[in-house]
């Protein structure tokens, strides 16, 4: 089976790549990263007109319905852009307050599909708890609001500022689909990180002279690009082989494979990226160094490759 996403999915995806190459999304990421939250807010907003958070928000509460295609397709293109705050874990919470229903989520769904709202989710720590109008926390398959516990703790991406939370009043039972779609959603995001890092590298390997010519004209610089752009290419139709599968049986088997394999491809993107760029590639005024951090933090965020190939191998 090929997956090939129609038209309509590629003008969805250009339009959105537009609206973020308009947003300055570097400058919002340092200033998120110094705990300066507007930037982004305003960025999550823009998305939100755009009608990129109702891809998670069943229709009865004023969104598109899940629509996991399109919602892979937008979340590819905010991690190509390395949109920062909560973004997979607010895809988890529409998942898991749309499963408890209730009071929490006619109350908050609504605002979620309007950008309104942001929402996380601790896995186990509350990723940009201090930012977020909601925190939720999953304890012995129930869902409870909660609250963010003590200081930030360090991360490999400063963008990204992890909290310990307590639980407080329970919500109801969550649902293991729901965290899988917030898992799906984290490697569609590693997917546009990893494209990202892979288009700068050779827009670099073609401007960077060495000895009187391009470090792209070397073989060593293809042979690594080219495996990047493999591993990419084959983790690509994974992501949208568990999009497709949402609502089946399938659906856990198919998110760790996917979560796995986009893993290890944005990963290699992002090592590549440095052995392309040399040194300059670790300093944080350079741009491309937002990404490769932000590769290496969601490597083992939802979920490490080794996790889930182990539960891929319970579900085989």
């Amino acid at each position: 089976m090929k997956f090939v996403l129609d038209g309509e999915h590629l003008l969805f995806a250009e339009s959105l790549h537009k609206l973020l190459d308009r947003s300055d999304t570097p400058t919002a990421i340092r200033a998120w990263s110094a705990g300066d939250h507007g930037p982004g807010r305003r960025v999550w907003r823009s998305l939100a007109e755009a009608g990129v958070f109702a891809l998670a928000v069943p229709e009865e509460h004023d969104g598109a319905g899940v629509l996991p295609v399109e919602l892979v397709t937008a979340v590819h293109e905010l991690g190509r852009h390395a949109v920062p705050g909560p973004v997979a874990e607010t895809v988890a919470a529409a998942a898991l307050l749309a499963s408890v229903g209730g009071d929490a989520a006619a109350t908050w769904l609504p605002r979620m599909a309007a950008g309104e709202a942001m929402a996380t989710v601790a896995r186990p720590y509350a990723l940009d708890a201090d930012a977020a109008d909601l925190v939720l926390t999953v304890e012995n398959g129930e869902l409870h609001q909660a609250e963010p516990a003590g200081e930030a703790r360090p991360s490999l991406d400063p963008a990204r500022r992890l909290f310990g939370v307590t639980a407080a009043r329970s919500l109801g039972k969550a649902t293991e689909s729901a965290l899988d779609l917030g898992t799906l959603a984290c490697a569609a995001q590693q997917m546009g990180v990893g494209r990202r890092l892979l288009e700068v590298s050779v827009d670099y390997a073609k401007t960077r002279h060495q000895f009187g010519r391009p470090i792209g004209e070397f073989q060593a610089v293809k042979h690594h690009l080219a495996n990047a752009l493999v591993e990419l290419e084959f983790a690509r139709p994974l992501v949208h082989a568990a999009a497709l599968s949402y609502g089946t049986d399938d659906f856990p088997r198919d998110v760790s494979a996917a979560k796995a394999a986009a893993s290890e491809a944005s990963y290699t993107a992002a090592r590549i990226a440095l052995q392309v760029h040399g040194a300059i590639a670790y300093t944080a005024e350079y741009d491309p160094s937002l990404w490769i951090r932000k590769a290496r933090a969601l490597y083992s965020a939802w979920g490490s490759p080794s996790d889930h190939k182990a539960r891929l191998m319970t579900l085989l």
